[in-house]
């Protein structure tokens, strides 16, 4: 028996099934009554239900054939004009089954490149008595102004850990998963809000016999916060040898990744006792070292450098 993924095994069926978005589900509840819908614009992070509910509206509105009338294309796999006037066209101009129209769900929309768009755009406007489109994306703002008029935009806000931890108790009572309470603030810190990558987080966790805090981040490979908190003190403190030391640790003996201990910094920046204008320094330099990493600077140089500077920056007056 293949391992089934817990993303798509535990992925809403309907409407009402979708974790917060209320604000979204309840307009769209209306429209499958009076069985009709505009085309659409779900804008919003990752993982934070915008595919499913364009699959629970299609199976609310159309039953059974909902995979007859409904089409999903990823737009940042099929980016360029050739599958506006290919793919997206030639289902366009079917006749629905058993239905006024159909739907064509168009992901990360916001990767199609400007000649695509203005096809899109003419697309939409042609097979408008047979067609509704729902364009998912990212940033709406990347999406050209005649198609952002032409759809209702819903955004879609990112989950709060109250939801997730919903979702995922109901998961783990699912699956016979012996979890503490910490385990849950852990998966949300690294998920920030993305209910996909927290219930694969979850899924890559259910191997251990108990699933708390410290195996969280042992099975991501992902760095403490306390770690990364008593390194930026040694190092703010005069201690820069012990918290190179430490820096050390985590890139070599624990294996984790240069831009996941930038990050971790960059919140514990936030928690420090400082005044404001030292904080804004160390801000400024945290995000100038993050862009070296980002254009292959060597972690080791890049974060003892970073490092560094929040020794001078603390021995200022």
């Amino acid at each position: 028996m293949s391992l089934q993924i817990w993303t798509e095994k535990y992925r809403p069926q309907k409407l009402g099934e979708i974790v917060n978005q209320s604000h979204v589900i309840d307009r769209l509840k209306m429209w499958v009554k009076e069985g009709s819908v505009p085309n659409m614009l779900f804008a919003g992070s990752a993982g934070v239900g915008k595919t499913t509910t364009a699959l629970c509206l299609a199976r609310e509105l159309f039953g059974e054939n909902w995979h007859a009338n409904f089409q999903e294309t990823n737009a940042s796999d099929q980016r360029g004009i050739d599958v506006v006037r290919g793919r997206i066209k030639d289902f366009a101009r079917m006749k629905p089954l058993g239905s006024d129209f159909k739907i064509i769900f168009l992901d990360e929309s916001d990767s199609l490149t400007p000649e695509a768009q203005q096809a899109m755009r003419r697309t939409m406007e042609k097979f408008s008595d047979v067609c509704r489109f729902i364009l998912s994306c990212n940033y709406s703002s990347r999406l050209i102004e005649p198609i952002q008029s032409r759809c209702s935009v819903f955004r879609f806000k990112r989950l709060a850990k109250d939801d997730v931890k919903k979702f995922l108790t109901s998961i783990a009572g699912k699956e016979n998963l012996k979890i503490n309470e910490d385990a849950y603030d852990a998966i949300f810190e690294m998920s920030e809000g993305d209910m996909r990558k927290s219930v694969n987080i979850l899924q890559a966790c259910s191997t251990l016999p108990k699933i708390d805090r410290d195996g969280v981040y042992d099975v991501m490979a992902k760095v403490k916060p306390e770690q990364i908190g008593e390194m930026v003190e040694l190092a703010m403190g005069g201690n820069f040898t012990e918290a190179r030391n430490r820096l050390y640790d985590m890139l070599i003996s624990q294996g984790l990744a240069g831009d996941d201990i930038v990050k971790a910094i960059h919140s514990q920046v936030f928690r420090l006792d400082m005044d404001d204008k030292k904080r804004l320094d160390l801000l400024e330099k945290i995000g100038d070292y993050e862009f070296r990493l980002n254009q292959g600077g060597t972690p080791e140089i890049q974060i003892e450098a970073l490092l560094a500077q929040f020794l001078r920056i603390a021995e200022e007056k």
